[in-house]
């Protein structure tokens, strides 16, 4: 179990090391790891090699190949994610991912939730920890909105199921707007959105009520939907939609 921030007399938040570095935005918690045990992170002019130990930055000197590390720039990107690309910063198969289509950003970011390798449509990628935080933990309810194709012709008591929510191998899932949009002659399409993100959950929700998804696009994430952004391409968030976003 990862450490918890704690108070230093009450007062002043402490923070492990390489979370330090990866709120700076200077890369992952993985990578900062590594660049602690290789002994390139000092604090207080000492080398430090454990990721775990405590800082307090408001007394606290922390340099990473003797350059203070300061919090970057906070970016964010929505992408338009084909399928095809795994929504993971690095691949150890040396597969296609997300962070390959956003290379022209010029600064490290992370994608924010996942989109399965199968699956397309909008992905946050930012460098900014407690923004992620905030899409991500089901307790803000953020909704993202999907359209799928599912393999068969849904019945409204299967599309009621979805409404209502169904119970996956993690439990039950939360009632979920669900928009019959039109029936094709072997297909339906639907229209769902979702306010908790579970493991390629829109899948596992389709095979509940005995169907299976054939496509799977996410349009929306919150008020902010695909608009004119062209499959495979990103652009920078607006102030707007990042305070919406951010609940402000």
């Amino acid at each position: 179990m990862r450490a918890r921030p704690i108070k230093r007399d009450g007062k002043r938040p402490l923070k492990t090391l390489d979370r330090v570095i990866s709120k700076a935005g200077l890369g992952s918690r993985t990578e900062a790891r590594r660049w602690i045990a290789s002994g390139r992170v000092r604090v207080n002019g000492k080398p430090i090699q454990t990721p775990d130990h405590w800082v307090d930055l408001a007394r606290d000197s922390v340099t990473l190949d003797d350059k203070p590390i300061r919090a970057g720039k906070k970016l964010y990107e929505l992408l338009y994610k084909p399928k095809g690309y795994l929504t993971t910063y690095k691949d150890p198969e040396d597969r296609p991912t997300v962070c390959d289509l956003i290379s022209d950003v010029g600064a490290w970011v992370f994608p924010v939730g996942r989109l399965d390798m199968d699956s397309s449509g909008l992905l946050i990628l930012t460098n900014d920890t407690d923004f992620a935080e905030r899409l991500t933990n089901p307790q803000y309810k953020v909704p993202k909105t999907y359209l799928v194709r599912a393999s068969t012709l849904l019945t409204d008591e299967q599309v009621n199921r979805l409404r209502n929510g169904v119970t996956l191998s993690d439990g039950p899932t939360r009632p979920a707007m669900v928009k019959r949009l039109r029936n094709t002659e072997k297909y339906t399409i639907l229209e769902i959105t979702l306010t908790e993100g579970r493991n390629r959950q829109v899948r596992r929700m389709l095979e509940a009520v005995d169907s299976k998804v054939l496509k799977l696009v996410r349009t929306a994430i919150g008020p902010v939907r695909i608009g004119e952004l062209i499959i495979g391409k990103h652009r920078p968030l607006s102030a707007g939609e990042i305070r919406e976003l951010s609940g402000r």
